[in-house]
């Protein structure tokens, strides 16, 4: 590994080694280019993992302090902890299901082919399906996505058995183990999955793809990456002509330091992206950085989502094998006739006992819960993933009192449903529960939202920079040597899993700083 110099200002500066950020340091040191990668968490390995849903969410989780406002579930149920995401090397792609699916060419375009939703910040990405594609490509085959490149599916566990009779009662047509970016058949040097069902504890046979153990090695390897671990960033620092030149960070006995940059690439999550941005406000850019439009921190996103759980009088077992290994795409096209635009997914998906317990019927207890928990080893589940709204409204701004370790104000995470939201979810969990209910479902549950893993939107790409926050190369229209390289960027969400477009956009954007900085404009 690299150790490059505080005062090298010739270095691109990530922030965050999750999928963006992750995904483009390794493609950028593979170009040659020096990188600086500065992770907030610890290094952990498949070694280091643990098979117990407690001690894994202590050891991976985001946990610093953030508060909740707005009418979503979730701020009643979990108002300290609005997103379940990572503070470790890998980022989220330690936690993610592996789930892999390309957004569909209509996702691109929802204030043209929707219209004028009231209420929602509707805006055509500035790209299409068809500019992507090949770096889709790219991206399926660097992740080994199953389904893709004759790598075979996953094998099916009882949890999918059950929703796929289900599924073809109904009449559904696509129905099968999912696009997932686990090893079906050892690949890359990575074992096969062993259907062990703690997929978000971290993967102990290292089957699913994570930037932990992919990219940031590969990009170990080519002398070219520096990456420092629990180094907080604090600010992004520009100099007197409006550039970026620098970042300021805490390491992990609190002493600051500042490493300068030639540019500087953001890839902190939906949350902590727009925070960074906004808490490096200074006297040129004193509502943020690369905020001119008002745009940081709106258009929060975090898909439709709940889930549905029946019991049935024979044993499932949900919890042997892969977590999401399993979906229902029918519903994901944009068939306004349902009652909403755009459309979701149903994915298999199943907790712990320790989650269930938290998460069925959060708050709940008695005879009734019980009883629902006695029944946790004859349960299926399913879980919701639908495009959601934008709205200007729901962002995320800095609380005008808290402070975080560090003396920075804490970011407060507000969202409201938007009623195309309510009404997509509804459908959801009239369908969700039709399909268990036609193989003999006991009794159904609609769960409500989980903490969000979905972080989407707030430093959206527009074509206009009065629009949105960056180009579509995640170059942010008021400073050139500043990019957004995480789910920020998303102009919309789409009704599939971000992940794959996030590595997809990183590749894309790799090309592209490295063609900038070859040609001397940035």
């Amino acid at each position: 590994m690299a150790k490059i110099d505080l005062s090298d200002s010739s270095a691109v500066v990530v922030i965050g080694s999750g999928a963006g950020g992750g995904t483009l340091a390794n493609e950028l040191c593979q170009k040659g280019i020096k990188v600086v990668l500065l992770e907030a968490g610890k290094r952990e390995s498949p070694e280091t993992f643990v098979n117990d849903e407690w001690a894994a969410f202590g050891q991976l989780s985001w946990l610093d302090k953030r508060t909740t406002s707005g009418t979503w579930r979730v701020a009643k149920d979990f108002p300290g902890l609005p997103a379940w995401i990572c503070k470790t090397v890998g980022g989220t792609t330690v936690h993610w299901a592996g789930a892999s699916l390309r957004l569909q060419a209509h996702e691109f375009r929802t204030r043209s082919i929707y219209g004028d939703i009231a209420g929602a910040n509707l805006l055509d990405w500035p790209l299409t399906l068809e500019e992507l594609e090949p770096y889709y490509d790219k991206a399926e085959n660097k992740m080994g996505t199953t389904r893709t490149h004759g790598i075979p599916g996953l094998p099916g566990n009882n949890n999918f058995k059950v929703m796929y009779a289900g599924a073809k009662r109904l009449g559904y047509k696509n129905v099968h183990t999912g696009r997932m970016s686990i090893n079906s058949r050892q690949r890359a040097g990575r074992d096969a999955c062993w259907q062990i069902g703690f997929c978000f504890q971290g993967c102990k046979s290292g089957a699913k793809w994570s930037t932990l153990y992919t990219e940031i090695p590969q990009a170990e390897a080519t002398g070219k990456l520096d990456l420092r671990t629990r180094a907080h960033v604090l600010q992004i620092q520009t100099d007197a002509n409006g550039k970026v030149s620098g970042v300021l960070y805490a390491d992990k006995d609190g002493n600051r330091h500042v490493q300068k940059a030639r540019i500087v690439c953001v890839a902190g999550n939906s949350i902590e992206t727009p925070r960074l941005l906004l808490n490096s406000a200074n006297a040129q850019f004193p509502d943020g950085l690369a905020n001119s439009s008002g745009q940081v921190g709106r258009n929060y996103m975090r898909h439709t989502t709940g889930s549905v759980y029946a019991t049935f009088r024979q044993p499932v077992n949900m919890y042997r094998g892969t977590t999401m290994a399993g979906i229902i795409t029918d519903e994901s096209g944009n068939d306004p006739k349902r009652g909403f635009v755009g459309g979701y997914e149903m994915e298999t998906l199943s907790l712990g006992v320790p989650f269930m317990a938290a998460f069925l019927d959060p708050g709940a207890w008695g005879r009734e819960f019980a009883a629902a928990m006695d029944m946790y080893d004859h349960m299926a589940g399913m879980w919701i993933v639908g495009e959601d709204m934008p709205q200007e409204s729901n962002r995320i701004t800095l609380h005008p009192s808290e402070k975080d370790q560090y003396g920075l104000p804490i970011p407060n995470v507000h969202f409201d449903d938007h009623p195309n939201d309510v009404a997509m979810r509804n459908h959801a969990y009239k369908q969700g529960s039709a399909v268990y209910e036609a193989v003999g479902a006991l009794r159904t549950f609609e769960v409500p939202p989980y903490p969000s893993t979905h972080n989407l939107g707030t430093c959206r790409m527009s074509k206009r920079p009065q629009d949105g926050v960056c180009n579509k190369f995640g170059q942010t229209h008021d400073i050139d040597n500043l990019f957004i390289s995480d789910g920020s960027q998303f102009t919309t969400g789409g009704a599939e899993n971000p992940t794959l477009t996030i590595v997809t956009l990183a590749i894309r954007q790799a090309d592209y700083i490295a063609d900038q900085m070859s040609k001397g404009n940035i």
